[in-house]
């Protein structure tokens, strides 16, 4: 019930700030070269496999999804906010966008090339992680790719910490951590992207993106 609960609260957050965060993030790939790097690189290991279809979990207002049909990616977004699913339709039409959960996809086994989660797991209450790491591998093809972006614990004694997001409670979690919890899900990390804190952030956080490979 507890799982279920934090998933309506977060829908429900996300709903009513779909506009002002559509506003605040729909450019924000213009300022990040670091994150336009791992998209690509992410892009590329993609085609290499067979450039399958490509599904952005908890795609928002649909930029990043957008930027990944630019990089020649078939990609479709799913996001468990209705108002951000049609916000990121109004925006981009071309483009396929679902209502759907992280750990309950309406996706056949083995479909996409690729997944990415952007920071779409930080909400997912810790008991719940493995479940979703399970439905990310059960999604993709043999060889397929998972990129996958958190916010970092600083504590490798806590791997995972609660930090008071702005929209609805999230967490961090220690990178050695999640990466050995996608081995166990069947998925073994490639490549690491860590990016430092900067002065002007508001969270002094270390953001991990990790690109894992289906086995």
């Amino acid at each position: 019930m507890a799982e279920h609960d934090a998933l309506g609260a977060t829908r429900e957050s996300y709903d009513a700030l779909a506009s002002t965060y559509a506003e605040l993030f729909r450019d924000s790939l213009r300022d990040s070269p670091l994150d336009r790097a791992i998209l690509g690189v992410f892009a590329e290991a993609v085609r290499a496999g067979g450039g399958g279809q490509v599904a952005d979990v908890g795609c928002g207002p649909g930029h990043v999804t957008a930027h990944l049909g630019q990089l020649g990616l078939a990609a479709f977004g799913v996001d468990a906010s209705p108002a951000m699913v049609e916000m990121a339709r109004q925006d981009c039409p071309g483009l396929r966008f679902d209502v759907g959960s992280l750990a309950a996809l309406d996706i056949a086994d083995g479909a996409l090339g690729g997944v990415l989660s952007r920071w779409s797991v930080i909400h997912t209450p810790p008991q719940e992680l493995p479940v979703v790491l399970a439905e990310f591998h059960r999604v993709l093809e043999p060889c397929g790719h998972l990129l996958i972006g958190f916010s970092a614990s600083d504590d490798p004694s806590r791997p995972t910490q609660v930090w008071d997001h702005a929209v609805a409670p999230a967490y961090r979690w220690w990178p050695d951590h999640l990466a050995a919890m996608l081995r166990e899900s069947g998925l073994a990390e490639v490549a690491r992207m860590v990016r430092q804190p900067q002065p002007t952030d508001r969270r002094q956080f270390q953001e991990i993106q990790l690109l894992a490979r289906k086995a």
